[in-house]
């Protein structure tokens, strides 16, 4: 209802309304600020004296020599630098089938790095056997810094499941299928 009442007012007279503005002069253009140019050569002295050569500056110029040498050997460096690089990393300790997620199958991480998977499986069994997977030994497996395993083992929890039992036999409960 609102709507319609407030289109009224807005559609009153337009007509006129848009005559008058149309009507009305157009606001005059702010003046132009006055730009000083710098002073040109006017004598044709001046002009002459910009043209001519400088003897003594063309015989430095023809007293330069440069040579030039190919900078192979340092592309092969960084080549050598970029392959050993490469060269750093270590097989998969444990992997999930990618072909079901659509996933690139993973051969080989960097050393120092971890896939989820690895990470998971490394967290999940220092908390269920902290003895026998400590930071240490984890650290050594996954070819990882201890500092880097210890903050991963602190910081890094998987999710837990529990299961809370009815309190009575009556209290309706999902079946595992």
């Amino acid at each position: 209802m609102g709507a319609r009442v407030t289109r009224v007012f807005r559609n009153y007279n337009l007509e006129n309304r848009v005559h008058r503005e149309l009507s009305k002069d157009k606001p005059r253009a702010a003046p132009r600020h006055s730009v000083k140019l710098p002073p040109t050569a006017s004598s044709p002295q001046e002009v002459d004296s910009l043209n001519q050569n400088n003897a003594p500056l063309l015989d430095h110029l023809r007293s330069v020599y440069v040579e030039s040498r190919d900078p192979a050997p340092a592309a092969a460096e960084v080549s050598k630098d970029v392959t050993a690089g490469r060269e750093q990393r270590r097989l998969l300790k444990f992997s999930v089938p990618a072909s079901p997620l659509g996933l690139v199958e993973l051969t080989d991480v960097p050393i120092g790095k971890l896939t989820i998977a690895e990470a998971l499986k490394a967290v999940g069994s220092h908390q269920h056997q902290p003895q026998t997977w400590s930071p240490e030994k984890i650290a050594q497996e996954y070819s990882l810094d201890l500092k880097e395993t210890k903050a991963l083992l602190d910081f890094f929890v998987p999710f837990k499941v529990e299961i809370i039992p009815p309190k009575t036999k009556n209290t309706k409960q999902i079946k595992a299928s």
